[in-house]
């Protein structure tokens, strides 16, 4: 009786040895990773009202207005923070009051679960390393002009993150701006 155990235990090592060295049969196979969305360019724009994702037609309103460019460098479909600040500031009807007279508003995406056409994905990482970003959500508010050689010149006035609240985040962004107004007095 003894002997027939140990064989019958032998009998059944061997037997799950060789299935798993089947390779994997038992494994269950990974799904399958969807497919990322590509939207068209003349689909694109920003989540949010109010805010464009062209910098150069952002640049034009400034030039215009003389105001200065707020830029989110988000990541809109993955990154807490990013959806937060969203949440609670940049889809406030006061925050859109505020900007509206304040800034030219700039959307800078990177995504993960879609992809934004070409144009942009390479305006926003020249935008990202030209500003060195590397969290998110990061807000720089600068004033651009161009070169001779229609080359932006970029007049950072200040960068923030997350802020809780409109007023708050509204209040910081004044003191940017009062700030690089005194200094070029």
């Amino acid at each position: 009786m003894k002997t027939l155990k140990i064989t019958l235990a032998t009998l059944m090592i061997t037997l799950v040895s060789s299935v798993y060295s089947q390779g994997g049969v038992l494994r269950p196979q990974a799904p399958a990773r969807p497919q990322v969305k590509t939207i068209a360019e003349a689909d694109y724009k920003a989540h949010a009202q109010g805010w464009m994702v062209d910098i150069n037609k952002a640049y034009e309103i400034s030039k215009k207005t003389g105001k200065p460019i707020l830029a989110n460098f988000t990541g809109s479909d993955w990154c807490g923070w990013c959806k937060k600040l969203k949440y609670e500031v940049f889809d406030k009807p006061a925050f859109q009051t505020w900007a509206e007279k304040t800034v030219v508003l700039v959307e800078l995406d990177f995504p993960r679960r879609f992809q934004i056409p070409q144009k942009y994905q390479e305006q926003n990482r020249g935008l990202q390393q030209a500003f060195k970003v590397s969290g998110y959500p990061t807000i720089w508010v600068f004033n651009l002009d161009k070169d001779e050689k229609g080359q932006f010149k970029i007049d950072a006035l200040g960068k923030t993150g997350y802020v809780k609240g409109v007023s708050a985040f509204t209040g910081g962004i004044n003191n940017m701006i009062k700030q690089a107004k005194e200094k070029k007095q």
